[in-house]
């Protein structure tokens, strides 16, 4: 009996072709695809292809869905993803702030997309390869979090709507990553159990976006100069090599020695200041945000530790940090219980309920 049919988002990697052999054995029929996201050839960029944008690695997708016996396509969607995703990179950092790819990604190219091709295949699911559950409370679909905390991805995937969770399926989420691993090498696949991950930005070359960006901004040389470095105060402590260089909460690499540890802790891209201040000063209890989604929360969902309401979410606003509790949460403001370090415009603020995305918002 066929459970239905489901288009699987394929990378070449460990997690998407261990899904799919999970999938199969659940009775579905599979369809695979790959994107085609990224172009190294244009001379608009210097990017090498790696990940799950190369060649190989589509190659890869193609042959494990061929050795399972289900039929593959190849989309290209790189003008999309040049303009979507790509833009707002360089956009994101030549305002000063930090972005965070594959949020956008995710919600407007991988789900996005994948939702159209679904439906011109005439496939009732999606999924992917993601650390992710799904829960349905009182009606409503919510993204749940991982049963492997140390893979957890929800982070990168709070954009994604109520409508594309409810047709989209996580076979990994219950697994942990070495589950994973033995499940590949059970089917075969060891060589793949023993691939190593690759956690930079698919199109950005040995983490170097600082190349990306002179490579990619036709007038960089001139909205990119030498500024000052500032205190709290407004006091000149030296100068620094360009705003886009620095990121919130950077340490090493300021190139200035001031007889104590100095950390950034503001960048100003309108006068090419950046603030550099203690490792103290980069704690806060309240940060604004923007692209808001909110989740509909019913009691019986809110009742996380016997509270409910505001005082039963909490929030991280980086994929590595640890989940505060909020106090409060206003249109585009959020103040947490107690303080949180680094938090950076671009970056994503996620708001749980227990293990429920509920919310999230771009820092502003």
């Amino acid at each position: 009996m066929v459970n239905g049919k489901v288009l699987l988002g394929m990378s070449g990697g460990i997690d998407s072709t261990v899904s799919a052999m999970l999938l199969l054995e659940q009775g579905y029929e599979v369809v695979g695809v790959t994107f085609r996201t990224f172009d190294s050839i244009k001379e608009s960029c210097i990017a090498k292809e790696k990940g799950c944008c190369s060649i190989e690695s589509i190659m890869e997708a193609k042959h494990n869905a061929e050795r399972m016996g289900f039929e593959h396509h190849i989309v290209d969607f790189r003008d999309t993803f040049k303009q979507c995703v790509i833009q707002n990179f360089i956009d994101e950092y030549m305002s000063g702030r930090t972005p965070n790819p594959c949020v956008l990604c995710n919600s407007h190219i991988k789900w996005g997309e994948l939702m159209r091709v679904a439906d011109e295949l005439g496939c009732d699911y999606i999924a992917t390869g993601h650390y992710a559950r799904i829960a349905e409370r009182d009606g409503h679909v919510y993204l749940r979090t991982a049963a492997d905390t140390k893979k957890d991805q929800t982070y990168f995937l709070w954009m994604l709507t109520e409508e594309q969770l409810r047709r989209t399926i996580f076979p990994l989420g219950d697994l942990t990553k070495d589950q994973v691993r033995d499940i590949a090498r059970q089917h075969g696949y060891e060589s793949l159990a023993q691939k190593r991950e690759s956690q930079e930005i698919c199109f950005i070359p040995n983490d170097d976006y600082r190349s990306f960006l002179r490579a990619n901004v036709p007038d960089y040389e001139e909205r990119v100069r030498a500024g000052e470095y500032v205190d709290a105060e407004g006091k000149v402590l030296g100068h620094h090599e360009g705003f886009v260089n620095y990121t919130i909460g950077q340490r090493k690499g300021l190139g200035i020695a001031l007889g104590h540890p100095a950390y950034v802790t503001h960048i100003d891209a309108a006068t090419n200041r950046i603030t550099l201040g203690s490792n103290d000063d980069l704690f806060t209890t309240e940060l604004h945000f923007r692209l808001t989604v909110k989740r509909s929360i019913s009691e019986t969902v809110c009742q996380c530790n016997g509270l409910s309401g505001e005082a039963g979410l909490t929030a991280k606003v980086r994929y590595r940090s640890q989940a505060v509790p909020v106090k409060k949460i206003d249109e585009g403001r959020l103040e947490f219980a107690s303080p949180v370090w680094g938090v950076t415009p671009g970056q994503s603020v996620v708001i749980y309920c227990d293990d429920l995305v509920v919310g999230g918002g771009i820092i502003i």
